[in-house]
């Protein structure tokens, strides 16, 4: 049994979803469907998650909201338009909708992940009525009724584990199961949808509490890259790369999944396959466990970028004598409630590197002053021109030189590096650089293992 989860490009307009249900079709064995709330159809289009975001705006503040009310109908109504599906269907969801509107929450949080999650919701049972007028047996399955339990804060659900005994007493059969994505709700009865890769989460938690074989996430794109098509030209594709690499990868700007969308897949032991809406004959790229990954082509199986970190340096000498050093700056950061990234050091140095979207100027300039009030180091300075390079394969440990190889290809061509671990899964390479060279890093490193002829002719 496969779960199926389609994002918001492949359930974008009428011809996506017709591409849907021929996938559907093509494979008995799909029988759990989830899916995303419509996405964009062309460039400058909006989402309808983000038409609803303006809709319970507009309903907070008191603003007339009718015009955002009939531009989310008219996405649904396209789509059941092209299916010439019977007016009930629409009529059903736009009492949905247009109900929100008088529903009472206890809160503004409350509200807004109502309101956001109607979008899967909506789409959900729109799609089942689709499949079922296509002679294709299919159920609207709410969230609530399966018992996908949810705690945490309105907008950033947590899965309770009760869920997986609940989903446990589902047996999908000659019927399609269609979930919306993205929310669950909590033991009282409230909506709280997830983070980013909401309906991602929503198919990993389907498939390891289904026990599924496999769980194929459809997307726009042929396949998982080794490197950004961005940064690198036409990259090399990768059919198969473990759930470790995976992780690693996205924490550092891979954008199939939010690095901890597949959580419960990996704790299922399920294989996530990510396919093509628009080309679904192509392969795609696999994502196993670890021990199902044998004798990698190369030791590098991708390599990854993100300039979103910054870092805070340290000098002090003798540092690295001092007992309670690290524990008094460890006190500091919990009293501003920031967690920090990685913590490099030498004898004499300390490097913090901190996710920058996390912080803003005011906590930066107070958090400085603390430091140097509480520490008093030798020399200190805050550090926004910083990028985390990523280099990542289940080879990297069974390959000695690899490391040497990656320094080479940078020092070679005049990019310094500014820190460097390995951790001790000894899978990835990390490398702090100036924001300024990480794409040319990217393509330096890149060209080193996967394209080492023009390396040696250059």
């Amino acid at each position: 049994m496969k779960v199926v989860k389609f994002g918001g490009s492949s359930l974008a307009t009428g011809q996506q979803v017709n591409k849907v249900i021929n996938i559907i079709k093509a494979d008995p064995d799909r029988r759990v469907v989830v899916t995303s709330a419509p996405g964009k159809r062309f460039a400058g289009d909006i989402k309808v998650t983000d038409l609803l975001i303006q809709y319970a705006t507009q309903v907070q503040q008191g603003t007339d909201f009718q015009p955002t009310v009939t531009a989310i109908s008219d996405r649904y109504q396209e789509i059941s338009d092209y299916f010439e599906l019977p007016a009930a269907t629409l009529t059903l969801i736009q009492q949905k909708l247009t109900a929100l509107a008088t529903t009472s929450f206890s809160d503004d949080d409350h509200l807004m992940a109502a309101f956001k999650a109607h979008g899967e919701l909506l789409n959900a049972i729109l799609l089942a009525a689709v499949l079922n007028q296509q002679g294709i047996p299919a159920k609207f399955i709410d969230p609530r009724t399966a018992g996908i339990l949810v705690t945490g804060h309105p907008n950033d659900a947590d899965v309770l584990p009760a869920t997986y005994a609940n989903l446990a007493q589902l047996h999908p059969q000659d019927t399609r199961l269609v979930f919306p994505g993205f929310f669950g709700y909590t033991p009282a009865g409230e909506i709280y949808t997830f983070a980013r890769g909401g309906s991602d989460i929503t198919g990993a938690i389907l498939s390891r509490g289904l026990n599924a074989d496999l769980y194929e996430n459809f997307t726009d794109v042929d396949a998982i890259y080794a490197a950004n098509n961005h940064v690198v030209d036409h990259p090399a594709v990768i059919q198969k790369m473990s759930y470790r690499e995976m992780r690693e990868l996205s924490y550092a700007g891979f954008s199939v999944f939010q690095d901890e969308a597949i959580i419960p897949a990996v704790q299922g032991q399920v294989p996530v396959n990510v396919k093509n809406t628009n080309n679904p004959s192509a392969p795609g790229t696999l994502i196993v466990p670890s021990q199902f990954v044998f004798n990698p082509a190369s030791p590098i199986t991708g390599i990854a970028s993100s300039n979103r970190f910054s870092a805070l340096y340290l000098h002090r000498y003798l540092l690295n004598k001092e007992v309670g050093f690290t524990l008094k700056l460890l006190e500091i950061f919990r009293r501003y409630n920031i967690s920090y990234e990685h913590m490099p050091s030498g004898i004499d140095d300390l490097t913090i590197i901190f996710d920058r979207s996390k912080l803003d100027s005011a906590t930066i300039k107070a958090l400085c002053n603390d430091v140097r009030q509480t520490l008093a180091p030798d020399y200190l300075e805050w550090i926004d021109d910083y990028a985390i390079i990523m280099v990542v394969g289940e080879g990297i440990a069974h390959n000695i030189g690899t490391i040497g190889k990656v320094i080479d290809s940078l020092t070679e061509h005049n990019i310094a590096i500014h820190m460097i671990n390995q951790g001790a899964s000894r899978i990835s390479i990390m490398l702090g650089v100036q924001s300024k060279d990480a794409d040319n890093a990217v393509r330096r490193i890149y060209q080193t293992f996967f394209q080492p002829s023009e390396v040696t002719n250059q």
